[in-house]
């Protein structure tokens, strides 16, 4: 089955300006993901979708194809990665060129790695899923969180407030690193969540969400750490 890997990257960043092509331990945060593309060997074809003229040539130096820009429409700070999916998608059947899987890489996501793109690959194929991707534990049980008030404070599951930790269900939120997909079953639903989605859990160290400059530093020394983990074995 032929399958791209497409990276979506626009050029405006709000919270950290130039996010998509800000150094991260030597070299452009977005090569981290073009490469673990690349190296999984998975993919007949691997683009970034980018309005940016820097990010494109920055996305073509680590080995990415940006065969268009990105529309106006697919750039603006509420389109959603599976309008962006589905313009690409488009975009190549136009020119003749049609895949069987996809899998969209975030741009600002170094810590993923080859296994966990080849774990989730065999998944969607195998278990037949529309749609599968990483997801992390939460580190402390969500059924005893708390929501504050000025600064008064109770229970979301006051029903919790006597149970132990250990007796509570796990519960997981997205890694936000990658999601592989059906691509005939995508263009129906356009959703990378349905009801038919399957998932992989990542241990936390694998795992950062970068909004701001404190993500950043945490993800460079997870990053860190993770390759001295790999260098000891």
């Amino acid at each position: 089955m032929k399958a791209i890997a497409i990276i979506p990257a626009r050029g405006g960043s709000k919270r950290i300006p130039r996010k998509n092509i800000r150094d991260f331990l030597g070299k452009p945060i977005i090569a981290y993901s073009i490469e673990a593309a690349l190296n999984s060997g998975l993919f007949d074809e691997v683009m970034v979708s980018t309005d940016d003229a820097e990010i494109a040539d920055i996305a073509s130096k680590y080995g990415a194809r940006v065969p268009f820009m990105r529309s106006a429409a697919t750039s603006d700070d509420f389109a959603t990665t599976a309008a962006v999916i589905k313009e690409v998608l488009e975009n190549y059947s136009a020119a003749g060129k049609k895949f069987d899987l996809g899998c969209c890489l975030y741009p600002t996501a170094p810590l993923v790695n080859k296994a966990s793109i080849l774990a989730t690959h065999e998944l969607l194929t195998v278990q037949n899923h529309d749609t599968v991707f990483p997801v992390v534990k939460y580190s402390y049980p969500i059924w005893r969180s708390l929501k504050m008030e000025d600064s008064k404070v109770s229970m979301n599951w006051p029903e919790h407030v006597n149970s132990r930790s250990q007796d509570l269900p796990a519960a997981f939120h997205d890694a936000g690193q990658f999601y592989w997909f059906n691509v005939e079953r995508f263009l129906q639903q356009q959703s990378l969540f349905t009801a038919n989605s399957g998932a992989i859990e990542l241990d936390e160290l694998e795992v950062q969400d970068i909004d701001n400059l404190t993500d950043w530093k945490l993800a460079e020394l997870k990053y860190q750490l993770l390759n001295q983990q790999e260098h000891a074995k």
